[in-house]
């Protein structure tokens, strides 16, 4: 479940040795020596500066890190785990430096009193903290999951209501910036209380009309085509404060 990360450090080297395609070499006591030198060195390399954490240990906190689990619960298991002593320092300490790394996952605040609340009923009926990490993680997966649907649906129904809103706007004769009707491909906006419309056209540009109503079929008074609805803008923005002889 919590796999050490010095098992896939010698599996590389020991992977890149084998791929010799002479048996000589792979049997050759020197070439052995030298594996071995590379594996111990390798290892040193990545023990840095946490000397008090290898093995389980380090596995474990990082399948934890995403879990809400008391910092005293969790020293007190790492404690049975081969190595020195940790205080709750070092346990502390050695969480914040991985949520200090790139795309580190922090606990969902969201999730913490169920999370809590999860963790004690677990620990009451006798689940080790290793299986508990694992239910946990399972908890707070499905937990993201609901999140992040409920929040996709909120989003699109304040989408939706903006969009009636908008709607609403521009038949009630306020002013308005561009907007669709419905699924129709014209827009309108109203500025200074006077009615445009953006037409599509077959090259991908935009016919601009003044017009009274709020329909495709009123033909409205042509003022030009434009490459796309800023350009547009800028002339409404303009001509809308104008003189208007119609």
């Amino acid at each position: 479940m919590f796999d050490d990360d010095r098992i896939y450090t010698i599996r590389d080297i020991i992977s890149h040795f084998v791929k010799s395609p002479s048996l000589q070499h792979l049997r050759d006591p020197h070439s052995i020596l030298i594996v071995a030198k590379t594996i111990v060195k390798q290892l040193d390399r990545e023990s840095g500066i946490w000397k008090k954490w290898e093995g389980q240990r380090d596995a474990l906190l990082k399948a934890s890190l995403g879990c809400w689990i008391p910092v005293e619960e969790l020293q007190s298991y790492l404690n049975t785990l081969p190595g020195p002593r940790l205080t709750t320092t070092d346990v502390c300490q050695r969480q914040r430096a991985y949520y200090e790394e790139p795309y580190a996952k922090y606990p969902n605040d969201d999730l913490k009193e169920g999370c809590l609340m999860l963790f004690n009923a677990e620990k009451a009926l006798g689940t080790e903290l290793s299986a508990i990490i694992g239910r946990l993680a399972e908890y707070v997966e499905g937990e993201e999951e609901r999140l992040r649907v409920e929040h996709a649906a909120r989003y699109k129904a304040m989408r939706e209501s903006e969009k009636l809103a908008a709607e609403q706007r521009v038949l009630s004769g306020a002013d308005c910036k561009w907007t669709h009707l419905k699924k129709s491909p014209e827009c309108y906006c109203r500025a200074n209380g006077r009615t445009y419309r953006l037409t599509p056209t077959t090259n991908k540009r935009w016919d601009l009309h003044r017009i009274d109503g709020v329909s495709p079929e009123e033909r409205g008074n042509f003022i030009g085509t434009y490459g796309n609805r800023g350009d547009a803008t800028k002339v409404v923005a303009k001509i809308a404060y104008e003189t208007e002889y119609r």
